[in-house]
């Protein structure tokens, strides 16, 4: 593994840079989290699996996607996300990044 820290947060806004779709970080993994089939069936680039890799709530899409790091950048003019689990996760949206609810554990 590795002490490799993350370069985006929960609820921030991000350009998928190969795909062109936004969406909202929801979770974030340390490094890649999934099995081998999918990241070679699904991971066409072969980002590092060392990395993080980040869970995210598509826009006017009903899917999440996992994306590694060095897809990603955060999107310069962010605006709220439509996503039917968009207000199941967060409380609101600030103008600039969505604040995630409180998990009772």
């Amino acid at each position: 593994m590795t002490d490799y820290k993350a370069k985006f947060r929960i609820g921030q806004i991000v350009h998928h840079k190969l795909f062109d779709y936004t969406g909202v970080i929801f979770d974030i993994d340390p490094f890649f989290q999934s099995s081998d089939e999918w990241y070679e069936q699904v991971a066409q680039s072969r980002p590092p699996k060392n990395k993080p890799w980040y869970h995210v709530l598509v826009h006017t899409a009903e899917h999440t996607t996992y994306v590694a790091e060095q897809n990603l950048d955060l999107e310069e003019h962010p605006k709220s996300i439509q996503h039917p689990l968009i207000n199941s996760l967060f409380t609101k949206f600030d103008g600039s990044q969505y604040h995630l609810k409180s998990r009772a554990n």
